[in-house]
C-alpha cells in the first residue's frame, strides 16, 4: 500500500480541540505504574531498549521515560541514544509541547540544554501513527492512545484508518486501530502497555481485535482501574491498563481495583504483578488473581472479580459447553410482522395452520402457563412453504395483509416467498420438551415447558436427549449459572441481563452421567420449587466448589 493511497486528510478536515482529538492526560503515578509492568525501569541498560509512545500529548508518559533513561545513563555511564526512542501526535502543538517538556526534564536531570534540544526534535515527530506506511520495529509500545468517536472523525480520515487497521470493524474506537499498530510493531518478546477504556474486551466491534490478540500474541495483565482517578481530567470511559506480550500465552495476571487505589498502593501492586509465583491478593485497594492462560478465541472477555474470572477459567478448562454436554440452545420464531402471524383467535385460519405459541409471558411465574397465543403458520412439517391454495382461509389472512407482509427485507429478497416469516418453523421442536429463557431478565429464570408449544423470538430455548431437564434447570436456577452471564452479557439500564443465546452457550456445567443420584434430586427439587439457594448448593456439590466468589 503506498504513502499516495494513505494521504492525510487536510487541516481543515481535522477538528481542533482536546474532545475532537479525544485527549485525555494521564496521572504520573499510572504512567510509573504502566512503565513498571513493561519493563522500562532504570536499573535496566535503558539506551539499548526501544520505545515508542504513539500518541503522545503533552509528554506525560514522555517525561517520564525521559527521566528513566537519564537515570539509566547515569548508572551504566553511557550517553544517552539518539535513536531509541519514538513518538508522535497528530497535532502541531502537541509535537511542540512534548519537546519542550522533554527537554525541561533533560535539563532538570543535569545534561545540557543543546542535548536536550536536539533529542527531543529527533524522539518526538508530527504524524498519525495509524497512517504511517512502515513502523520500526520497538521493545516497548505505552501510552493512553485518543478516545475518539467514529462520528468525530472525518469520513475520509475514517475510510484510510481502516484500510490500514483490520480490526476497526463496526462501529469501532478509534484507540483499537493504535492497539493493532503498536501490536504488530513489536519486536518478539516486546510488550505493550496502554491504559484505555476497556469497552473492545467486551464489545462486537472488539471481536477482531481480541482474535488477533489471541492468535499471535499473549495477555501479561489486566488491571481494571473503572473507579480510580487515573486521568488528570474526570472522563467518562472505563478504563484498564492491559499490558500484552509479542509471545506464547503463559500465566495471566487479572486486577481489579477501588476508588482507594492511589500512587502509595501502585508499588505493592507493581511487585505483586512481576511476582510469577503468587496466586492471589487481597489488598484494601486492590484484589489480585493470577489465571494459569488467558481466554482464548474472539468471543467477548469475562467481566468479573479476580476470584470470579480465575473460577471461570478453572470451570472452563475442566467442564464442556452446555452443547458439548449434548444440550441445543436456540430461540424462538422469528416473524418480522407480530401483527399479521400472531393471534389469540383460535379459528383464525384453518386449524392445522395454527401453532400454540410459547411467549415470555408464559414463562413469567417460573411454571408454564401458555397464555393462549398462536403462530399463524406458513410452513409444512418438511420445511417448506405451504400452497396457499389449498388454504382459502389461510390465503384469505395473508391477502388482507399483503402490503405489510410484502414490505419486509425478507420478502423483497425472494417475492416469490413473500408470506414466509423470517425464521423457518421446525415442527419437531414443538412437541419437545423446553427450558424456555426470557430474553431480558434480571436474574436467569429457566421455565420448563413439555412440550406442544413453539417459542416466539424473545424466548431462548434448550432441548436435550441425554439431559433431565429439571436436573439441568436446578443447574441453570443457580447463582453459579447466573455468574456465568453476569461475566459475558450485555447489561441494560437498571441492571437487566440479556440472556441471549451466545452468552447461555458460555455455561460451562458437569457431564450428565457424571452426577450422582444425591445431587440430581436436590437439583430437581431446587428447580421445582424454585429454590435459587437450594440451587446453588446442589450446583456448587456438581461442580465440585466449596464456595461461590463475592463479584
Amino acid at each position: 500500500m503506498t504513502s499516495q493511497t494513505l494521504q492525510t486528510p487536510s487541516a481543515s478536515e481535522i477538528r481542533v480541540g482536546s474532545v475532537s482529538h479525544g485527549e485525555v492526560y494521564t496521572q504520573r503515578w499510572v504512567v510509573d505504574m504502566i512503565l513498571d509492568l513493561v519493563g522500562y525501569t532504570p536499573d535496566r541498560y535503558l539506551a539499548g531498549l526501544s520505545i515508542t509512545d504513539p500518541a503522545c500529548g503533552s509528554g506525560a508518559f514522555l517525561v517520564a521515560i525521559a527521566e528513566r533513561l537519564s537515570q539509566s545513563c547515569r548508572k551504566f555511564d553511557c550517553e544517552l541514544p539518539t535513536t531509541g526512542i519514538q513518538a508522535f501526535d497528530i497535532l502541531e502543538r502537541n509535537v511542540e509541547t512534548s519537546r519542550r517538556n522533554i527537554e525541561a526534564t533533560l535539563v532538570d536531570e543535569g545534561w545540557e540544554r543543546l542535548t536536550a534540544q536536539n533529542l527531543a526534535a529527533q524522539w518526538v515527530k508530527p504524524g498519525d501513527y495509524l497512517l504511517q506506511d512502515q513502523h520500526v520495529p520497538t521493545d516497548l509500545v505505552v501510552g493512553n492512545p485518543p478516545y475518539i468517536r467514529i462520528e468525530d472523525v472525518p469520513a475520509s480520515r475514517m475510510d484510510l484508518y481502516r484500510l490500514r487497521n483490520k480490526t476497526m470493524t463496526g462501529r469501532s474506537d478509534v484507540y483499537v486501530g493504535f492497539y493493532e499498530q503498536g501490536l504488530k510493531a513489536l519486536k518478539p518478546g516486546g510488550k505493550l502497555g496502554f491504559i484505555c477504556a476497556d469497552r473492545w474486551m467486551r464489545n462486537q466491534y472488539g471481536r477482531e481485535l481480541r482474535k488477533l490478540i489471541s492468535e499471535k500474541f499473549a495477555v501479561d495483565s489486566l488491571v481494571v482501574m473503572h473507579d480510580v482517578d487515573a486521568f488528570e481530567d474526570k472522563v467518562a470511559a472505563y478504563p484498564a491498563i492491559t499490558v500484552i506480550r509479542n509471545g506464547p500465552q503463559r500465566s495471566a495476571a487479572v486486577v481489579d481495583t477501588s476508588k482507594e487505589l492511589k500512587q502509595r498502593h501502585s508499588k505493592e501492586l507493581v511487585s505483586w504483578l512481576k511476582c510469577s509465583e503468587s496466586t492471589n491478593m487481597e489488598h484494601a485497594a486492590f484484589r489480585a488473581a493470577r489465571l494459569p492462560h488467558w481466554f482464548e478465541g474472539t468471543d467477548s472477555w469475562p467481566m468479573g472479580s479476580p476470584e470470579r474470572l480465575a473460577l471461570l477459567e478453572d470451570l472452563s478448562d475442566r467442564y464442556p459447553t452446555l452443547e458439548e454436554s449434548g444440550v441445543k440452545v436456540g430461540i424462538g420464531v422469528a416473524t418480522g410482522a407480530d401483527s399479521v402471524f400472531l393471534t389469540k383467535l383460535d379459528n383464525l385460519v384453518e386449524e392445522d395452520r395454527m401453532l400454540p405459541l410459547s411467549m415470555v409471558k408464559d414463562a413469567k411465574k417460573g411454571s408454564y402457563e401458555w397464555t393462549g397465543h398462536y403462530l399463524v403458520n406458513p410452513w409444512t412439517r418438511e420445511g417448506d412453504l405451504v400452497d396457499l391454495r389449498a388454504y382459502p382461509r389461510l390465503n384469505s389472512h395473508f391477502e388482507k395483509n399483503r402490503v405489510t407482509l410484502e414490505s419486509r427485507y425478507v420478502a423483497k429478497k425472494n417475492p416469490q416467498r413473500w408470506y414466509r416469516t423470517i425464521d423457518k418453523v421446525d415442527s419437531a421442536l414443538t412437541e419437545r420438551p423446553k427450558l424456555l429463557f426470557p430474553d431480558m431478565k434480571l436474574n436467569i429464570h429457566p421455565t420448563l415447558e413439555l412440550g406442544g408449544y413453539y417459542p416466539h423470538h424473545n424466548l431462548y430455548y434448550m432441548v436435550s436427549d441425554c439431559w433431565d431437564l429439571e436436573v439441568l434447570g436446578g443447574i441453570l436456577l443457580s447463582r453459579l449459572a447466573q455468574m456465568f452471564i453476569e461475566a459475558y452479557a450485555v447489561r441494560m439500564r437498571g441492571g437487566t441481563l440479556r440472556f441471549q443465546a451466545q452468552y447461555l452457550r458460555r455455561i460451562r456445567v458437569p457431564r450428565p452421567e457424571t452426577l450422582d443420584s444425591a445431587v440430581e434430586k436436590a437439583l430437581v427439587d431446587a428447580f421445582r420449587l424454585r429454590d435459587v439457594g437450594g440451587a446453588t448448593q446442589a450446583a456448587l456439590r456438581a461442580y465440585g466448589i466449596s464456595r461461590l466468589p463475592a463479584r
